[in-house]
């Protein structure tokens, strides 16, 4: 049975040829220049690749003996020169839970809404290209994301946990801009803990890559994280298209938030074709780690209210 995605696809896409073939030269050279981003796509790690120049994003000091970062043992690198004293504090106290033997609670294991950019750590995506918007579907607990094409961020703005995202095609990359993003308790950067404040400004390119420089995409990000799907099959959901030999998705991504770093840090995400079609996972709010037999902490009230 095809699936919403599918459909919206397939119509979107009749919708494009007829206004391609309908334009004047000039309009079809410009509908040339947007990339075919649609589709699912999917990634064997969860953290980031390294930028090609300037600061990284916060590292893992929890190493296996392979030199890879322990995804188990989420402790950030408190002691990072970007970051404000009071965000070194909070991912120190949070890496110290960690090495406790304990989760901290963030916005996975308690099943939360996952702000922009730390929905960035999911594994499997699917875009959804229209003319005036594009949609980004996410494998894990419902979320989505719209980006207005076009368009500008308002002046006024009521923070969501997805922020406000406008976007645009430069260079055949969509260019997105998101500000506006909600904070909680369960706010953060990525799934070290690193805070976040309602000044975090993101900006996103996502872009097509050849399938040798895919490769080399999966070779950098496993030099720094564990690839989490071998032996895994692929019926799971996240599980890479072994034959496809296209292109690959290539994001890359800035985030600023002068509250927490001292300066703007940059990182990437390669994603290759998905082996099989999206498929939502999702769980209800609570402290049992549905991944996992443990809970987690959640915070509890050392005296009554009353």
């Amino acid at each position: 049975m095809p699936t919403f995605a599918s459909t919206v696809h397939r119509h979107v896409a009749v919708l494009a040829i007829s206004t391609i073939l309908a334009a004047p030269a000039s309009s079809r050279e410009h509908a040339a220049q947007v990339p075919d981003l649609s589709g699912a796509w999917a990634r064997e790690f969860i953290g980031f690749e390294p930028p090609a120049s300037g600061h990284g994003p916060i590292a893992n000091l929890a190493r296996l003996p392979s030199g890879q970062a322990n995804f188990n043992v989420p402790v950030g690198n408190y002691k990072d020169p970007i970051l404000k004293a009071g965000a070194a504090d909070a991912i120190k106290r949070r890496g110290e839970v960690s090495l406790g033997g304990d989760n901290f609670p963030q916005p996975t294991n308690q099943c939360g809404p996952q702000p922009t950019p730390y929905i960035l750590w999911q594994q499997k995506i699917e875009l959804v290209q229209q003319p005036d918007e594009v949609l980004i579907l996410y494998q894990f607990d419902h979320h989505i994301r719209h980006v207005r094409l076009g368009a500008q961020h308002p002046a006024k703005m009521t923070p969501s946990w997805a922020g406000d995202s406008v976007g645009h095609y430069e260079d055949g990359a969509l260019v997105i801009d998101t500000v506006g993003v909600k904070t909680g308790p369960l706010s953060m950067v990525d799934w070290l803990g690193t805070p976040q404040s309602e000044a975090v400004h993101v900006v996103e390119r996502y872009l097509l890559i050849d399938y040798e420089a895919a490769l080399e995409g999966t070779r950098i990000a496993e030099q720094e994280n564990v690839r989490l799907t071998p032996g895994r099959p692929i019926s799971d959901g996240v599980g890479i298209d072994p034959e496809y030999r296209g292109k690959g998705l290539r994001i890359e991504l800035t985030v600023d938030d002068r509250n927490v770093f001292t300066m703007p840090w940059s990182a990437a995400s390669t994603y290759r074709k998905a082996a099989v079609p999206f498929e939502e996972r999702v769980c209800a709010e609570n402290p049992h780690v549905y991944y996992a037999p443990s809970d987690t902490l959640v915070p509890a009230a050392m005296k009554p209210d009353f």
